[in-house]
């Protein structure tokens, strides 16, 4: 009987060394991860418009004093603006705030119970 005890236990001890063995670990470079995770530009305001009017300002397209636009966004379960609507007579507009606002990061403190959003943009010269 102690013999068999013996044995049992020199296979387990065996067998469990060997399959610890065998393991291959997944080896990540962490240099990769980290660009992995900066795919999307992530914006900090504390409010959906201080993030909005931060991602609109300098527009890259020439623009007369006063172009407005009604849209509407809303925020997906990854926290990201997307942009449902623009209301514009002007395409070179339209096209600036959908690249602009599309998919861009909101922080969750800027988050609030609502997650669709109308709001106007008009678009004014520095002074």
């Amino acid at each position: 009987m102690k013999t068999l005890k013996m044995l049992i236990l020199v296979v387990a001890v065996t067998f469990s060394s060997a399959l610890q063995a065998s393991t291959d670990p997944i080896k990540t470079d962490p240099v990769k991860t980290i660009k992995k995770k900066k795919k999307r530009k992530s914006v900090v305001p504390n409010s959906v418009e201080a993030t909005i009017g931060d991602l609109l300002k300098n527009p890259t397209f020439k623009f007369y004093e006063g172009m407005s636009a009604d849209v509407e966004i809303t925020i997906n379960e990854k926290n990201e603006m997307v942009v449902l609507s623009v209301d514009t007579q002007n395409k070179a507009f339209e096209n600036f705030i959908k690249t602009r606002l599309n998919y861009k990061k909101i922080s969750k403190d800027a988050i609030t119970y609502q997650r669709r959003f109308k709001f106007p943009v008009i678009l004014t010269k520095k002074k």
